[in-house]
């Protein structure tokens, strides 16, 4: 029997991980944040003081990048050459390296190969911005979930507050702006729904509401594969 795949595409803080972790639950998948792949990129590349938009310094340091993903109580846990860096790619500051990163050409095909493993051995919900439209363009189905610039930055800042931050709204709102316009012009996977894609705007949702709409949606299209 084929793997289902379910591809959950969107723009920064649109709660792509958080619904796809708690479906995945809910379905028995494996959950593939692909995102922290490229927070996992960005964070060796800030270590090393590389400029991250340098495609040539970033290509050139690829090779001595070791990313493995283990997973515990079915949590997604990243190692970057055998350390566990899950935390540390959450740090705010990251967020910009990622996606400078993820615009060079070298770094997703780096990645690729390693996503679509997972989605050939397991049945996947995998998140990112070009899931549904390159990394797995025959996805079973492929949901794009975005909310107000606004919404997404309350969720994020209330988000980051959680974890001891200080940061102000206000720069978390530039900051998302500033991703998006990023993500969604650059020239290798840019950031845009798959043409079959469901488009889902969840702002002014409660985090339970989007998960369940977005496991009722998914449900009413794999039951005939299940």
């Amino acid at each position: 029997m084929n793997k289902l795949s379910i591809a959950i595409d969107g723009p920064s803080g649109a709660g792509k991980s958080t619904i796809s972790r708690e479906i995945a639950k809910s379905f028995g998948f494996i959950y593939v944040d692909t995102g922290a792949m490229y927070r996992t990129v960005g964070l060796y590349v800030r270590r090393r003081g590389i400029n991250p938009r340098d495609d040539v310094e970033v290509s050139r340091v690829l090779p001595d990048i070791h990313i493995d993903i283990k997973y515990e109580n079915g949590v997604q846990r990243m190692l970057l050459n055998d350390e566990d860096v899950t935390d540390a790619i959450r740090a705010h500051e990251i967020s910009a390296f990622a996606s400078d990163v993820s615009a060079i050409p070298e770094v997703r095909s780096f990645l690729l190969g390693m996503q679509r493993r997972f989605a050939e051995i397991y049945n996947v919900i995998m998140d990112g911005r070009d899931i549904g439209t390159v990394v797995l363009p025959s996805a079973t189905v492929k949901i794009f979930l975005t909310a107000s610039p606004e919404d997404r930055a309350k969720r994020r800042y209330l988000e980051l507050c959680g974890k001891g931050s200080d940061i102000a709204y206000e720069k978390v709102l530039e900051d998302i702006n500033t991703r998006d316009i990023n993500d969604s012009s650059r020239a290798v996977a840019p950031l845009k729904p798959a043409d079959d894609a469901l488009v889902v705007d969840t702002t002014g949702n409660t985090l339970a509401q989007s998960i369940e709409l977005i496991k009722r949606l998914i449900e009413e299209r794999i039951k005939d594969a299940l």
